[in-house]
């Protein structure tokens, strides 16, 4: 098979915490930066990658995607291993996969997935530290998840996108918003279609109020329906989210990401 002028996609995890979030910046450091001067060492010449969610400073991702073409004829396993071994620790491509010209991991993508985590106890963490969001006020999970079910849907979601956020349509469908407690830690599951600049940090702002009783339930409705971002929660903190997985049609057939960091 000839791999030159190659579209590849590509499945990548990273922690956050050292980033100031995906994309190239001058002067902070960024994943982008950090991938590209990998491929560019394994291809020999510099190489441009495309993202499917681009995520803020401290946030992880389990499996973000992302493609490139290929100047060079490589196999498979020289993008995995030959990338790892010149990416920093805190970032591992976890799969490449050949994929045909009309695939883009932006806007071939028809579902994107985060999770968020919360550690839900009274003394602060240590080896969560930067990977959780730390509350120590018991939350009402229950009643949390009481007001995610009123997010669901097609909607708006004006009162819940960053002031700074450069999309032209506000509209997204949430697909899945389900919290579950193992013990002392919640955690957020979040699907759409595609998400807003701070959308699921705004979101989980908001349901906090709900979980520490500074809201009831349906206040979350009327924030939603007021497209007010002044009326919603404050933004929860980048600590706890994670970037989980990105969906795409069969027909290209990319490998399914477990999500396992969450023993799950």
């Amino acid at each position: 098979m000839d791999f030159s002028a190659q579209r590849w996609a590509l499945g990548i995890e990273y922690d956050g915490d050292g980033f100031s979030g995906w994309q190239l910046q001058d002067g902070p450091r960024t994943v982008q930066e950090e991938l590209e001067r990998a491929l560019a060492s394994v291809a020999g010449q510099p190489v441009r990658v495309s993202v499917a969610g681009r995520t803020d400073a401290g946030v992880h991702a389990v499996c973000q995607v992302a493609h490139f073409d290929s100047p060079v004829v490589r196999p498979e396993i020289a993008w995995v291993r030959g990338s790892n071994r010149f990416l920093p620790r805190d970032v591992s491509v976890r799969w490449a996969r050949a994929v045909p010209q009309d695939f883009h991991a932006r806007f071939s993508a028809t579902g994107r997935s985060y999770r968020y985590l919360i550690l839900n106890r009274q003394e602060r963490p240590a080896l969560g530290a930067k990977r959780v969001t730390w509350v120590p006020r018991t939350l009402d999970h229950p009643a949390m998840q009481e007001a995610a079910n009123l997010l669901l849907g097609t909607h708006d979601f004006s009162a819940f996108r960053a002031a700074g956020c450069q999309a032209k349509n506000p509209v997204r469908s949430l697909r899945c918003l389900e919290i579950e407690r193992r013990g002392d830690l919640l955690i957020a599951t979040v699907e759409a279609n595609a998400f807003l600049h701070h959308m699921v940090r705004n979101l989980m702002g908001t349901l906090l109020f709900v979980g520490r009783g500074e809201r009831p339930a349906d206040w979350v409705a009327e924030v939603l329906a007021s497209r007010d971002r002044r009326l919603a929660g404050t933004t929860a903190p980048a600590d706890g989210l994670y970037f989980l997985r990105a969906a795409y049609p069969d027909k290209y057939g990319l490998p399914e990401c477990s999500d396992a960091f969450f023993g799950a």
